[in-house]
């Protein structure tokens, strides 16, 4: 019997690749949501949690933004 998971497909960057593992191993055990790594740039995510994911990446698109002093 095969056993199937629904997923959110990525594919990104490897650094943001990299931001969203570690993230996920942030987490608790029991509020991980990687489902499956397929390759440096491809993953598969628990479908409830992409809007999670592109809050957090603007949050730190933000903090690392450069504005010119006046």
């Amino acid at each position: 019997m095969v056993n199937a998971i629904k997923g959110l497909f990525i594919s990104c960057d490897i650094p943001m690749a990299q931001f969203i593992v570690n993230m996920n191993a942030s987490m608790p055990a029991s509020e991980k949501f990687i489902v499956h790594i397929l390759d440096p740039t491809h993953m598969f995510i628990q479908p409830n949690i992409g809007d999670y994911i592109k809050s957090k990446m603007a949050e730190f698109r933000d903090q690392n933004s450069y504005e010119k002093p006046t």
